[in-house]
């Protein structure tokens, strides 16, 4: 049976006073690859908080794994989770190969008597393999590309097994050689572990692998839309979101957007191409 990985049923976040999240609804199941989307300050960060078992709703439901916050340690609940956070405060210069290895500790660093045994090192380096890592393996940290650094940590956050995969901008600072082959490590990643569950939040749909399935819209906290990419992911659904007029295309699973530009007032310099300014969905 196709029980889902994680569920948020109506949930809402309130801090401080302030509704970070307000009724927000999201199911995934296994082999899912879902993107969060949203200017800043939509709630995206809050609602990963939630799905990653670092914050409890203020009201509404939210399972992950089987388990229901609230109801189980979330210390335990994370260590079957995998994170991938771009900012992992590493201050050594260990091999890449031990970063890996350190998802199994659920350590910054490997722990000084802790020895892997043979099927963790085979499990890391064929994770280190499908991140199209193998040829920096036993490269120092500091030495590594912010790129490979990324797929490092993806690997590193895939070392436990974890049905779920939550991934926090990973396309941040990236170049474009970079960003590129983040996005073909992480198609390959969904194709060599077809149950994985994925979360990728973003501002960029440039910043998408091929292999996502669904999207979820958040604007001021609310879920604008959600469900699979070929009925969210259009031009007045985005442009409601992001508050601007916006064309989208895909091409080979990639895709592209751009603002509209304003209608000409001159009939006769019309494009012929009807174009129509967003509208906001609710």
């Amino acid at each position: 049976m196709n029980q889902p990985v994680l569920t948020a049923d109506a949930v809402h976040v309130v801090r401080d006073g302030n509704a970070l999240l307000t009724d927000v609804s999201l199911t995934v199941h296994p082999g899912e690859h879902w993107a969060l989307l949203g200017p800043n300050g939509a709630g995206k960060t809050t609602l990963l908080s939630l799905l990653g078992a670092h914050l409890h709703p203020t009201e509404g439901r939210v399972e992950v794994l089987g388990h229901r916050l609230g109801r189980t340690d979330l210390r335990g609940l994370r260590a079957h989770i995998g994170h991938v956070n771009p900012r992992h405060p590493l201050r050594s210069a260990p091999r890449l190969r031990d970063v890996v290895l350190t998802g199994l500790t659920n350590s910054v660093e490997r722990p000084p008597r802790w020895e892997p045994t043979r099927q963790d090192r085979e499990r890391a380096d064929e994770l280190i393999a499908t991140l199209g890592l193998t040829a920096r393996s036993e490269a120092r940290w500091p030495t590594l590309s912010q790129g490979e650094r990324g797929r490092a940590l993806i690997a590193r956050a895939l070392m436990p097994a974890p049905r779920l995969l939550l991934l926090d901008e990973p396309a941040t600072g990236l170049d474009l050689p970079g960003r590129e082959q983040l996005l073909t490590a992480l198609d390959a990643l969904a194709a060599a572990h077809p149950r994985l569950a994925t979360v990728l939040v973003t501002h960029h749909l440039e910043e998408l692998p091929t292999a996502t399935s669904h999207a979820l819209l958040l604007r001021e906290g609310r879920a604008l839309a959600r469900g699979p990419v070929a009925e969210v992911l259009s031009g007045d659904l985005v442009g409601a979101c992001f508050g601007m007029p916006l064309t989208l295309s895909r091409a080979d699973g990639r895709w592209t957007v751009r603002a509209e530009r304003a209608r000409p007032t001159d009939p006769s310099a019309r494009s012929g191409r009807k174009t129509v300014p967003a509208t906001r969905h609710t």
